[in-house]
């Protein structure tokens, strides 16, 4: 079996162009956070996490909050 060593250099990045360059970027855009609404009281609140405004967690009351 013959193997081969192959090694990657850097590039100076004026030979890289642009469009190569922002194909390797594409991933790295901005993403909006996932959200959902309370079916309690209809606050927005992040997925799999306890609502700050009634304190219920998948229909259950967890955390007890003062009126």
């Amino acid at each position: 079996m013959l193997k081969l060593d192959i090694q990657l250099f850097a590039v100076p990045f004026r030979k890289v162009s642009k469009t190569r360059k922002r194909m390797r970027r594409a991933h790295n855009a901005m993403e909006l956070p996932g959200v959902t609404k309370c079916p309690t009281c209809g606050e927005v609140i992040k997925p799999h996490r306890v609502c700050k405004k009634c304190g219920n967690y998948k229909g259950k009351q967890v955390v007890e909050k003062d009126a």
